[in-house]
């Protein structure tokens, strides 16, 4: 019988738990690059392989190899950084990365442009943090994100500490990065000992695709709970967290031109107590693993093992392997997507200051030191900081007396709290180019520009400070989440965007396509009118996605086997 499963699937097979040939890869000098297979078992070690697109044809014509770099995302489960780990990765960014430090939508770090011949080295200063990039990328359960900011109440505390322990229970076991990076190391906070080969959990062959696990207290979303594979939603009765309303299935990449694939929102499951959150993570990841496909990759994430399953099967194999039932759902309400910019305090009455970071880039510009301000606070000590699914940084854990001392030190380097406008406010952007090899089109360095000419728009309708979220993504994986956008941008080319509109305020349902193939003039063109409207029209409380569906300019998305739907473009 022919074995169909995916090129993957028989490499992962073949690795030696995940071990492959890159370490022998790292001391070829004579080339920027590792083994074609290598790059993919690279990713369960964190990092992806890239080139410097924009010197690509540069380079070609002068019979040059591509200029090769690499990502490294560290593994920060609920983002927490102190002070002293903050100054040793800003120190790593200068010494081995380009000077920047990168808040990615899943609360963590990447450095970008680290060469082949300082990849271990960075490794190793990353560890002399207490932190790792252990199963930031791969087929694995990745880095484990949780409402912003523990300091905020004891619900919080207690989903950043059930991030950090789901995130060590679902690390792979294997010992090969602590062989290839630490020279069998261990690192300080991980459990597991660098020696052991066997995956209990994983087995060799892993997962079929990348499992994410969030945990939101509402009645903010900011982690995008039903945009993940699991998700876990506080349950607070009488001042008391009861337990956790169970989510599952959701997934926001796609394919442009492929119906079959879609993304979707998670699905309610179940109820669970805190004490029950591992073990219950445990059984859906292990069904995922045995029924996920392991043919197509492009119907491999759980979604899809749902949507073809159903979600009862689904729910009756999980509580199999528990052994019980799950209890019934419990209702939850969820008002916003974004974080509370600027000043607020926790129940301890310690002080956090939320600073909008625009796109997550932590970097000097002229007139904004950003990055500088934040080593000196870091420098002082006595903080600590946390990173946000919304790619921005709090200050937290502030006693009174710091406060004037932290805003002077902003003042002085010209970083302004506060965003220009509710829009830039609630704006996401991935990398794309120069570096992610998947990129169809520019975002990062686009969407503030474009924002800018829609501010224009916005000051036309009288909503500069109106909350609306826009999201911009270069390809179509969904990185950057701009399903669940009430205006959501995705790549189809060079300066070229798929338009979508309609998605809910609080991230609880996705978007629809509205315009194709539509560069900056057109999206403006396009946008402001219904700006217009939208400041006119508009009900008592409503938001810009229900709007545009109240008025009848895009169907609303129901799920994701219905996303591609009722589109009409214009």
């Amino acid at each position: 019988m022919t074995d169909k499963r995916s090129k993957n699937e028989f490499l992962k097979e073949a690795s030696r738990y995940l071990r492959g040939t890159i370490a022998d890869g790292l001391t070829h000098v004579e080339t920027g690059a590792i083994a074609e297979d290598d790059t993919q078992l690279l990713k369960f070690h964190g990092s992806y392989m890239q080139d410097n697109r924009d010197v690509r044809g540069e380079r070609t014509k002068k019979k040059l190899e591509k200029a090769f770099s690499f990502m490294i995302r560290l593994r920060i489960p609920g983002g927490l950084v102190t002070s002293s780990q903050w100054r040793q990765l800003d120190d790593v960014a200068t010494t081995y990365a380009n000077g920047s430090l990168r808040v990615t939508t899943r609360a963590t770090f990447q450095f970008h442009e680290v060469i082949k011949s300082n990849l271990k080295r960075t490794m190793q200063a990353i560890n002399a943090a207490e932190f790792d990039t252990r199963a930031a990328c791969g087929d694995v359960n990745r880095g484990v994100m949780a409402a912003a900011n523990p300091h905020l109440s004891s619900t919080h505390r207690t989903a950043y500490e059930l991030a950090r322990r789901a995130s060590n229970h679902f690390i792979p076991r294997s010992g090969a990065y602590h062989e290839i990076w630490l020279a069998g190391e261990q690192v300080k906070d991980v459990s597991r000992p660098a020696d052991e080969d066997q995956e209990p959990i994983y087995g060799r062959f892993y997962l079929p695709r990348k499992f994410k696990i969030v945990f939101a207290v509402p009645p903010v979303n900011d982690v995008d709970v039903l945009a993940h594979d699991l998700g876990f939603i506080a349950v607070v009765e009488n001042g008391e967290l009861t337990g956790w309303t169970v989510t599952v299935g959701g997934g926001m990449g796609m394919t442009h031109g492929e119906t079959r694939t879609f993304p979707r929102t998670g699905d309610v499951m179940g109820f669970c107590t805190t004490d029950e959150v591992i073990e219950v993570a445990e059984a859906i990841l292990t069904v995922q693993r045995d029924w996920g496909n392991r043919e197509n990759r492009a119907r491999a994430r759980l979604k899809y093992t749902i949507e073809d399953r159903g979600l009862a099967p689904f729910r009756a194999e999980v509580e199999r392997r528990l052994g019980r039932p799950l209890t019934e759902a419990r209702p939850f309400h969820f008002t916003s997507m974004g974080d509370q910019i600027g000043w607020r305090q926790g129940a301890d009455k310690k002080w956090h200051l939320t600073l909008f970071v625009e796109n997550g880039r932590v970097k000097d510009v002229p007139g904004r030191a950003l990055r500088t301000a934040l080593r000196e606070i870091a420098d002082a000590g006595g903080v600590d900081f946390v990173l946000t699914g919304n790619q921005n940084v709090i200050i937290a854990n502030v006693a009174a007396r710091q406060k004037a001392k932290i805003e002077a030190v902003l003042n002085t380097h010209g970083v302004e709290v506060a965003a220009t406008s509710g829009l830039r406010r609630n704006s996401i952007a991935c990398v794309a180019l120069p570096t992610c090899g998947l990129a169809l089109a520019e975002s990062e360095r686009f969407l503030p520009e474009l924002i800018t000419a829609l501010e224009g728009s916005l000051d036309k309708a009288g909503l500069r400070d109106d909350d609306i979220v826009i999201r911009m993504t270069g390809c179509p994986n969904g990185c950057g989440r701009p399903y669940l956008a009430e205006i959501g941008l995705v790549g189809r080319g060079p300066g070229l965007y798929n338009l979508y509109l309609g998605a809910a305020h609080d991230g609880t349902r996705m978007n629809k396509l509205y315009a194709q193939d539509v560069g900056k003039a057109r999206i403006v063109e396009l946008v402001e009118p219904l700006l217009i409207r939208y400041a006119k029209e508009r009900q008592e409380g409503e938001h810009f996605g229900d709007f545009v569906i109240r008025a009848g300019v895009v169907k609303p998305t129901r799920g994701g086997n219905s996303f591609h739907d009722d589109v009409t473009l214009v």
